[in-house]
């Protein structure tokens, strides 16, 4: 298990994708794969960023990369105020962006494109975990 802990601010988000992409690199991961993680690596650094702090604060990202299929293993823990994204209703797709409420299509995106999507909140910490074999 790698980590980086890093300020909550968007401008860090290149760092962090960084940090994942070379150990995904390492492991041989598909460039498609990649991709999808980035994006969701790109949503969930964003909302502890925009919403987890009054202030300010720090993320940790933690990566464990192994098992057979390989399954790469992210997890986001922020000491913000308690949010569990994925109680929030998945919006309905089949209304137009005009129709449909403000919100919510980034972590639906993340819950479609990864193989799993668990959160607790543990010890006065988020702990957002993402799952995605390759």
């Amino acid at each position: 298990m790698k980590e980086i802990t890093v300020e909550a601010d968007v401008s860090k988000l290149p760092v962090v994708t960084e940090f994942v992409d070379a150990l995904l690199e390492e492991k041989e991961c598909p460039l498609k794969v990649q991709m999808q993680i980035d994006v969701a690596i790109d949503e969930l650094f964003s909302n502890i960023c925009y919403y987890a702090y009054d202030s300010s604060g720090d993320a940790t990202v933690c990566v464990n990369i192994d098992g057979e299929p390989m399954t790469a293993e992210i997890t986001f823990k922020d000491k913000g105020r308690p949010y569990d994204p994925l109680k929030k209703p998945d919006p309905d797709i089949t209304l137009s962006a005009e129709e449909r409420d403000i919100g919510g299509l980034g972590i639906f995106m993340v819950k479609k494109s990864m193989d799993e999507v668990l959160y607790e909140y543990k010890d006065g910490m988020n702990i957002l975990t993402i799952r995605k074999a390759f």
